[in-house]
């Protein structure tokens, strides 16, 4: 299975402005420039932002199928991810999560989160730090 995207730009780097397309048709000319990858409260996207979305779902249906493993059904998983970009480079991602998951005590939880974290395809094409905080509901 192969997944793409594409990105448009126009113009120099701080002055110029960008779209990115997905193929599932979500993102259709999404708009993306200097301001809303540098400055806050500017409508648009941004790369980093990009990549935090897809390791938080990657990351979230990899805990699903870990549990699933492991004999529990996840009643709700919800996942929130930080990228920390700084000098031009990606240099941690955390997440943060919160499940209900009937049945499991914390230990087992959290052993099932470590696995995700560590086994999510998102999780291994990033070379950065890669952390978690999870806490059952």
């Amino acid at each position: 299975m192969k997944r793409f995207a594409s990105a448009n730009w126009q113009g120099s780097g701080k002055e110029g402005k960008g779209t990115n397309t997905t193929q599932s048709g979500v993102l259709d000319k999404v708009p993306y420039a200097f301001n809303t990858r540098f400055e806050e409260g500017n409508p648009g996207t941004n790369p980093e932002e990009l990549i935090a979305a897809a390791h938080a779902g990657c990351f979230t249906m990899k805990l699903s199928f870990v549990l699933n493993e492991a004999g529990f059904t996840a009643d709700n998983i919800d996942t929130k991810c930080t990228v920390d970009f700084q000098d031009g480079a990606v240099v941690s991602s955390h997440l943060d999560v919160t499940a209900t998951v009937p049945g499991i005590d914390d230990a087992k939880f959290q052993e099932a989160v470590k696995n995700a974290e560590e086994n999510c395809p998102i999780s291994k094409l990033l070379n950065t730090n890669i952390s978690s905080t999870a806490q059952l509901a």
